[in-house]
């Protein structure tokens, strides 16, 4: 057994900062040997300046700026593409090379979830970073996807929403080339009652082409604090379709483990 550390470093950053938010993309893009992070999307609250009571709470899209973070030397950038007119939040963001595939997501100022595809593309020279945008056909219309990786070219998309009360149970295959991207349906797992009728669910990935599935519980036939069902969907090339349960069990429950505060842990069986 491995075993993995995860060390964090802080950098301060210089020039154009983004401002807080959430429901963004973060991907790293390789240009001429050099790396850059593109930040993309998300919402905000208002300016301090702009609320009022009754909008204390209330929340923006981000202005459609793509930023490039340098991480060796703590640039950042932001430049204002004339193809991205919207500001878009959750939406699916994949990245191959020196180039982002944006797709789906979900505007505010319209309540629109559009098929545009957004292929950015950076380049990153000895001077200026340049970075250009051309609008795709044949995207899917969704939001709050979960996106995992399956091998170096290929992506499944799976989960979301079509709309604000719809939730989206199909799946697709997202095969990126050098200069092309191509979309097709994907096998849909044999999906539990609880999550064909939860009006909510979330999740994440978890590598491998494996996802984490979580929906609400109906209380009425669980203990209080059976709140979640969980779910493990592996979605690997190497591995049959399967949608496992998960138990969830708390760490003061168990005798070997020190307890903490608030923490928990997920059991699996057999996940590669």
């Amino acid at each position: 057994n491995k075993k993995i550390t995860l060390c964090c470093s802080e950098k301060e950053l210089e020039g154009d900062i983004p401002e807080a938010r959430y429901g963004h993309s973060m991907n790293i893009v390789h240009s001429r040997g050099k790396s850059a992070v593109v930040i993309f999307g998300g919402r905000s609250f208002l300016p301090l300046n702009q609320r009022t009571t009754e909008k204390w709470n209330c929340v923006v899209d981000c202005q459609p700026l793509v930023y490039l973070v340098d991480l060796q030397f703590g640039c950042s950038s932001s430049y204002l593409v004339p193809e991205l007119q919207d500001g878009i939040s959750f939406h699916a963001a994949l990245a191959k090379d020196d180039t982002v595939y944006i797709l789906g997501g979900h505007t505010i100022e319209n309540n629109l979830r559009a098929r545009n595809i957004y292929k950015i593309k950076v380049d990153l020279p000895l001077g200026s970073p340049k970075v250009t945008c051309t609008v795709l056909q044949g995207g899917i219309s969704f939001s709050s996807t979960i996106v995992t990786q399956t091998n170096q070219d290929e992506f499944i998309i799976i989960g979301g929403y079509e709309s604000d009360s719809q939730k989206r149970l199909n799946c697709n295959r997202v095969c990126l080339s050098d200069e092309s991207i191509n979309i097709q349906e994907f096998e849909s797992p044999e999906w539990t009652g609880e999550i064909k009728h939860s009006k909510t669910w979330f999740g994440g990935d978890m590598g491998h082409g494996a996802v984490l599935l979580g929906v609400p519980s109906d209380n009425k036939h669980q203990s209080a604090e059976a709140n979640f069902y969980f779910y493990l969907l592996n979605l690997g090339q190497d591995e049959d379709l399967m949608l496992q349960t998960c138990s969830q069990e708390s760490l003061e429950e168990q005798e070997d483990s020190m307890p903490l505060e608030d923490s928990e842990e997920f059991t699996f069986d057999n996940i590669y």
